[in-house]
C-alpha cells in the first residue's frame, strides 16, 4: 500500500508520518511538501532514514508537479493535510488561502482520479461550523450542523469540503472528510496557542493573550487525530464526514495559566492584547459517529496530553532555535 501525505513537514502532518510508519510498516509513504514558513524539514529527519519513506518538494498548487509524482508513484491512499491554517494571517492576506487550501485541493482531487487513487481524504476543521455560546455547554457540532464560517480561512477550508463533496457526488470520487477540533502536541509551529506559550514562557517573554481569553476550545492530542484518519481511509464510508474531538474544553487564559505553572513562570508574563476580528468564542464537536461507526474515541487526558507537550518542546530545544534562525 502506497500512502501520500501532503503537508507532511508540518506538524499534524509530521506527526501522522511518524504515526504510519510506526503502525504500518509494509506501506510506503510518499510526502509532498511545499515547505513555507510552517513546514520544517528538519521534523522528517529522522522519517528520512526509513526506506519506505520518499519526499518530495512540491507546492499541491502546482498541477505539473503533483502529476509527475502521482505519475511515478501510484499512490492508493492520499490523505490531505496540505493548508494555511492561521487565522490571522487568513485576515492580512486571504489569497493564498483560498490558492492552496481550495485550487490547492482540486488539483490533488483530479490528480487522484486521472491515476485512480482509492481514497482521497480531506483533513478540514471544526471551524466550518462557525462558534457555539459559552452560556450553552449543551450545543455540541454534528456533521449535520450547517456551515458557518467567520474568517477567510475557515471559509477557505468549508470551500474545500463542499468541493469534495462536489466531486463525490458528480465524478465518484471516493473520498471522506474529517473535521477536527484544536490539536496540540509536538512540532507544532509556535504561532499556535501552546508552543507560542510554551516557546515565550521558556524564554520569559510576554504571553500574549486575546481578549480576556475567555474562548474556549476543545482540545485533541495529535496522535489521537492520527489514529482516528488511519481508521477512516481504512474503514470509513466513502462520501462521509467524520467529527474529531478531544472531549477537553478549556478557555485559552485557563491554558496559559497551567502552561506558566507547569514551568515555573509567573502569570505577570501573561499580556492580554486587543482581540481578534470575528472571534469565534466557543467549538465543540460531538464524535459520536465516529464513535459508533468506527470505535474511535480520545485516548489522551488533557492534563497527560500538555505535559507530554511540554517535555517534547524542552527536549527539542533545538528545534525552536532553527525556527528562530529563520526568523520566524
Amino acid at each position: 500500500m502506497t500512502v501520500l501525505i501532503t503537508g507532511g513537514a508540518g506538524f499534524i502532518g509530521t506527526n501522522f508520518v511518524y504515526y504510519m510508519l510506526e503502525n504500518h510498516r509494509d506501506y510506503r509513504l510518499i510526502c509532498l511538501d511545499s515547505l513555507t514558513y510552517a513546514g520544517n524539514f528538519s521534523s522528517l529527519k529522522n522519517a528520512l532514514k526509513n526506506p519506505n519513506f520518499t519526499f518530495y518538494k512540491t507546492d499541491i498548487t502546482d498541477k505539473k508537479a503533483v502529476c509527475n509524482v502521482f505519475e511515478k508513484e501510484k499512490p492508493d491512499i492520499v490523505v490531505n493535510f496540505a493548508a494555511e491554517s492561521h487565522v490571522d494571517r487568513s485576515i492580512e492576506n486571504p489569497e493564498i488561502f483560498l490558492r492552496t487550501n481550495i485550487i490547492g485541493t482540486q488539483i490533488m482531487m483530479d490528480a487522484c482520479l486521472k491515476y485512480g487513487a482509492k481514497r482521497f481524504h480531506q483533513v478540514s476543521t471544526d471551524e466550518v461550523y462557525g462558534d457555539l455560546p459559552l452560556d450553552r455547554p449543551d450545543l455540541l457540532f454534528t456533521e449535520d450542523t450547517p456551515i458557518h464560517t467567520s474568517s477567510p480561512y475557515s471559509a477557505s477550508k468549508a470551500s474545500a469540503d463542499l468541493l469534495v463533496g462536489a466531486y463525490i457526488r458528480t465524478f465518484g470520487l471516493p473520498a471522506t472528510i474529517s473535521r477536527c477540533s484544536n490539536n496540540y502536541g509536538p512540532y507544532q509551529f509556535p504561532e499556535k496557542l501552546i508552543p507560542l506559550i510554551i516557546a515565550n514562557a521558556l524564554a520569559d517573554k510576554p504571553l500574549p493573550v486575546y481578549g480576556q481569553g475567555l474562548n474556549v476550545r476543545d482540545w485533541l492530542y495529535v496522535e489521537d487525530h492520527c489514529r482516528a484518519i488511519d481508521l477512516i481511509v481504512h474503514n470509513g464510508t466513502v462520501g462521509e464526514i467524520y467529527n474529531i474531538g478531544g472531549h477537553n474544553e478549556m478557555r485559552n487564559i485557563d491554558i496559559v495559566r497551567l502552561i506558566c505553572k507547569e514551568l515555573g513562570k509567573p502569570e505577570s508574563l501573561i499580556t492580554y492584547v486587543s482581540d481578534r476580528k470575528g472571534h469565534d468564542m466557543r467549538y465543540a464537536v460531538d464524535t459520536s459517529k465516529i464513535n459508533r461507526e468506527l470505535g474511535w474515541l480520545p485516548e489522551t487526558r488533557f492534563a497527560d496530553g500538555i505535559q507530554k507537550t511540554i517535555k517534547w518542546y524542552l527536549e527539542n530545544s533545538e528545534w525552536l532555535k532553527q525556527l528562530n534562525m529563520k526568523g520566524v
